[in-house]
């Protein structure tokens, strides 16, 4: 069977719920021993349970200590998925400086600890990266200002990773559309409270395919950039929009 990853060690920031949580399920049936890493105990441990050959990491990858020790407990790594990220909605002029550091250092700190951190175990198992980026990183949308920054940064850090560690491991990155997750519908809680469905239905309107896109897509995507049959595929920013950034 294509796509295995039996006898690897996959990490998953974010791992707990959305698209982490599916990957998580995906690299598990895959065959991979997958650390669970979130800040979240309750849940990644609960999905820890769950699941064979699976641990939770409970850890704050914003905190350079924290992820020093985290990496310091994990003797072998193969499989890297930068995928926590939080978002923001508003314009230049609605984006406080404490909202701006908040995001950056979730979404663009975070994985470059975690990845730095993890750097010498990639090299020693010739393993790969996957970085969960956006769309939002290749193509401006309004009111997400400090969103689009710190998703093109992503984007960039996976291109720029690539020329300097060319042989040594793979680092690709995902750039999903708007997906159905918990992260989705906080965002129509909290802005959209009275108008759900509307606003639901206008954001699946924005991807020419009519719908949001599901979890497993995006982790399936992930799947096969960290197996073995991706192993000329480096460098590379997918996107899975719907045909979004098509046009």
């Amino acid at each position: 069977m294509p796509f295995r990853l039996d006898n690897k060690v996959a990490l998953v920031t974010g791992g707990a719920s959305g698209i982490g949580e599916a990957t998580t399920r995906i690299f598990a049936e895959a065959g991979a021993q997958v650390l669970i890493c979130d800040i979240d105990a309750a849940k990644a441990n609960a999905l820890a349970a769950e699941l064979p050959n699976a641990k939770a990491a409970i850890c704050d990858i914003t905190n350079e200590e924290a992820v020093n020790q985290l990496f310091a407990s994990i003797p072998r790594l193969d499989v890297l998925v930068n995928n926590a990220g939080i978002g923001l909605v508003g314009g230049i002029e609605e984006t406080s400086i404490a909202d701006f550091d908040k995001l950056y250092k979730v979404n663009v700190a975070g994985p470059f600890l975690m990845t730095r951190a993890a750097v010498p175990k990639l090299i020693e198992s010739h393993g790969s990266i996957v970085n969960i980026g956006s769309v939002a990183g290749l193509v401006g949308v309004k009111k997400r200002f400090a969103y689009c920054a710190t998703k093109g940064a992503v984007v960039m850090m996976t291109r720029q990773l690539a020329l300097d560690y060319p042989t040594q491991f793979r680092v690709n990155c995902i750039c999903p559309g708007t997906v159905e997750t918990p992260f989705v519908e906080g965002y129509l809680e909290k802005y959209h409270k009275h108008e759900k469905e509307k606003v639901r239905a206008e954001i699946a309107a924005r991807q020419p395919i009519g719908r949001l896109g599901k979890p497993t897509e995006i982790a399936y995507m992930a799947l096969y950039l960290a197996s073995d049959e991706a192993a000329f595929v480096n460098g590379s920013v997918q996107t899975i929009d719907g045909g979004w950034t098509a046009a």
